[in-house]
């Protein structure tokens, strides 16, 4: 896996919960077609991270969160990307809006139970678990060629305070 010599890339994930359901889209264009998927994208210059992730949601779903908490890190370093990337991830409460069709992302409802691994980013079935049961994380995926996942390490973590 390629190293890198420059500050990672920041972007943001928001997966909205509401019960035992969350809210995914299938990503129908650019990095990602055809997974699966969080809301989210890369922090603007000049964009805080909580400003970026609500943003990115009603963007890629129109609608919006009252609540979102961050609850995982995630490093992924792409040996085919120039820098990792750096994703805060988000679970988002009390929804707003009702989810539509954008050009980008097309949403839909999963009991938590039901998540579509076999369609999402292979990475996603080693840390979903713990976002599922309500427990903060990091982790580090090396993917080569863009989807194959080399090598991985997911940690529980006992305090939001160690995601800063």
């Amino acid at each position: 896996v390629v190293g890198f010599m420059s500050e990672p890339r920041v972007y943001t994930l928001v997966i909205p919960r509401d019960g035992n359901r969350v809210l995914l889209g299938m990503k129908k264009r650019g990095f990602g077609t055809g997974y699966w998927n969080g809301f989210g994208g890369k922090v603007e210059p000049g964009e805080g991270i909580r400003q970026a992730a609500h943003r990115e949601l009603r963007e890629e779903a129109n609608v919006d969160v009252k609540r979102m908490e961050v609850v995982g890190k995630i490093t992924f370093v792409f040996d085919d990307q120039p820098v990792p990337w750096k994703v805060h991830v988000f679970e988002g409460k009390q929804l707003t809006g009702n989810p539509m069709e954008t050009e980008e992302m097309k949403p839909a409802w999963f009991d938590c139970d039901d998540i579509p691994f076999d369609c999402m980013w292979a990475d996603d079935k080693h840390w979903y678990p713990l976002f599922l049961a309500g427990k903060r994380f990091s982790g580090k995926f090396n993917f080569t060629k863009t989807h194959q996942l080399e090598d991985f390490l997911v940690e529980e973590l006992d305090h939001i305070n160690q995601l800063h």
